[in-house]
């Protein structure tokens, strides 16, 4: 069999004169060390995007992690703060990109912001600084540490009965790192807990009755993936329904 091809949201990034589609290595890393996938890395280009066309090339999509919040317009929040770093190009390709995936029945896999993104897809809602809401604890990293320190383990993931997660490993509590500050408030409808941190707030999601494999994590599993078995179980249940789809192709 080929490789499974494996898509990839990019962030609209602007580095001096020029303006980059780019994504970081260790996405694209577990892509080829533990799916041993080719990574296909999609510009964030919008309604210019061919989006039947691309679902018919790709065997998973990967939703990654980024510096940007999701504007709050799409999903009735308040206006952010100045200076919060905003990627609209993003935005309005991955947030109808997660629709057609999953009605394709691609396999989806949503770190970070694409959790995010998954959230606000089926109408969730966010919060926008997750350290200034009463009851939470501060989930951003420690800027002070290396970043060995930074996405080491932070705090306890609360895996809950019954869901994707929980067929992953036997363990209940598992060590998650912990590097965000915009998190999920109201969990978007059609989507199911997967699993929460010692404050409560919402760590992983999956999507109900989805056609494939279809899960949003809040954590970094990509980061150390082939060193940490719990890691690197999602992306081998990743891997494997990616292959199924390669083969109904």
């Amino acid at each position: 069999m080929p490789k499974p091809i494996i898509g990839i949201s990019t962030c609209y990034e602007k580095h001096g004169m020029f303006t980059y589609h780019q994504t970081g290595d260790k996405y694209i890393s577990a892509v080829v060390n533990v799916i041993d996938g080719l990574p296909l890395l999609v510009p964030s280009i919008g309604n210019l995007l061919d989006i039947d066309r691309l679902l018919e090339t790709v065997d998973g999509f990967l939703l990654t992690g980024s510096y940007s919040n999701v504007e709050p317009h799409h999903y009735n929040g308040t206006n952010s703060k100045p200076n919060t770093k905003h990627d609209p190009q993003r935005d309005s390709t991955t947030l109808p990109l997660i629709h057609g995936v999953l009605e394709s029945g691609i396999p989806l896999l949503a770190i970070c912001r694409g959790f995010q993104e998954l959230n606000v897809a089926f109408n969730g809602t966010l919060h926008q600084e997750v350290h200034d809401v009463a009851g939470h604890n501060d989930h951003r990293e420690n800027k002070e540490l290396d970043l060995e320190g930074q996405y080491g383990f932070s705090h306890i993931l609360n895996i809950h009965e019954g869901g994707v997660l929980a067929g992953l490993t036997e363990n209940r509590e598992e060590q998650v790192n912990s590097v965000h500050w915009q998190g999920v408030d109201e969990v978007g409808d059609g989507l199911r807990i997967e699993a929460t941190s010692p404050d409560g707030l919402i760590e992983a999601v999956s999507v109900k009755n989805s056609k494939s494999f279809a899960l949003g994590i809040q954590f970094h599993p990509e980061w150390k993936v082939t060193e940490i078995p719990f890691y690197r179980a999602i992306f081998e249940a990743f891997r494997n329904e990616c292959i199924k789809e390669q083969q109904n192709d």
